[in-house]
């Protein structure tokens, strides 16, 4: 009997592996919008995918020479990868999306002035009178070694460091209602966020609005300030690395983050005080599920504990990051 027991053991099979996606996309692969596009590739959840991503600028400007304008595709702004279809994954769902990895793939970067597009000049939306700053291209050489990006004023006479803080600009999911949207705005189906805690170490949690959820990611940041006052980070092609999780009948409605010491809600909107305005409400309700308190009592505490810095200012819609410390919720 035991030696029958153990001959079953030995013969049972072992657990299946995680699955392990490694795939690069051609440059006709890259997609442009979230929503629209077909899947590229088909996963199961917990596949943990081995890509690159293109920068923002579609790997058209590579010199202080080449002007976005002049060099780029109408339309090609923040190629994504993907979008991967999620196998099981269905309206109502959470797909939570594990950063393992990101890394510089070139050794050098890019960063650029549009006119009519940053926070301190006329935009279609604000409209000044005068006249505006020329386009312009930074090319930034990056230190590996030190995690450093370099680069010089444009009449070359002084320079700069920037540490390196690499972090996804887009991360999103389609949206609802059959929808395809641009990969210039966030939502509350992730999108263009621009927000530096799509970083390695954390998670993003986005709600499923079709059958497979359809994930895509790019626009891959060096570095970035916040509220992204120019338009344009230290922008550059990213290797990454992360894992797609399927969480089935939890919806999450508003991009949340999350790490072992943070919970962080992401709010877009126009003007800035409604991007805060739904990052603040989804983290009053996240408390109150976290610890029992009432609404008046959780909107206490979060007033009195929530961080929220901004994170861009530049995009049709602006994106405001609340987030508050696991360790400050209360206790008995």
């Amino acid at each position: 009997m035991i030696l029958a027991a153990l001959l079953l053991q030995v013969a049972a099979p072992p657990p299946s592996a995680p699955s392990v996606l490694r795939w690069v996309p051609k440059h006709e692969e890259l997609t442009y919008t979230f929503g629209g596009a077909k899947p590229l590739q088909r996963i199961r959840p917990g596949t943990r995918i081995v890509t690159w991503t293109e920068d923002c600028f579609d790997g058209a400007v590579k010199t202080r020479a080449d002007l976005p304008s002049k060099v780029m595709a109408p339309g090609h702004d923040n190629p994504q990868t993907g979008p991967f279809y999620v196998e099981g994954a269905e309206p109502g769902d959470t797909l939570a999306i594990r950063i393992l990895k990101l890394e510089p793939a070139r050794s050098w970067a890019v960063s650029a002035f549009s006119p009519g597009f940053g926070a301190l000049v006329g935009t279609d939306r604000t409209a000044i009178l005068g006249p505006d700053f020329p386009e312009t291209t930074w090319r930034y050489e990056v230190d590996a070694k030190k995690d450093l990006a370099r680069t010089t004023s444009g009449d070359g006479k002084l320079a700069w460091e920037v540490p390196l803080t690499p972090f996804l600009g887009c991360l999103g999911v389609a949206p609802a209602g059959g929808e395809a949207r641009t990969t210039i705005v966030p939502g509350n189906f992730g999108g263009n966020m621009d927000c530096p805690e799509v970083r390695a170490g954390n998670t993003v949690s986005l709600g499923v609005n079709v059958p497979g959820g359809l994930v895509s990611f790019g626009d891959g940041h060096f570095a970035m300030g916040d509220g992204e006052i120019m338009g344009a980070a230290i922008e550059g092609a990213m290797n990454v690395e992360l894992i797609v999780d399927l969480v089935k009948g939890r919806l999450t409605p508003v991009p949340k983050i999350e790490n072992a010491d943070e919970v962080m809600f992401v709010g877009s909107g126009r003007p800035l005080e409604d991007a805060a305005r739904v990052a603040f409400k989804a983290m009053v309700g996240w408390v109150r599920e976290a610890t029992g308190l009432t609404e008046l009592d959780a909107y206490q505490f979060v007033s009195q504990n929530a961080k929220a810095p901004i994170i861009q200012l530049v995009d049709p819609e602006y994106t405001v990051l609340v987030k508050i410390e696991k360790k400050r919720l209360p206790a008995r």
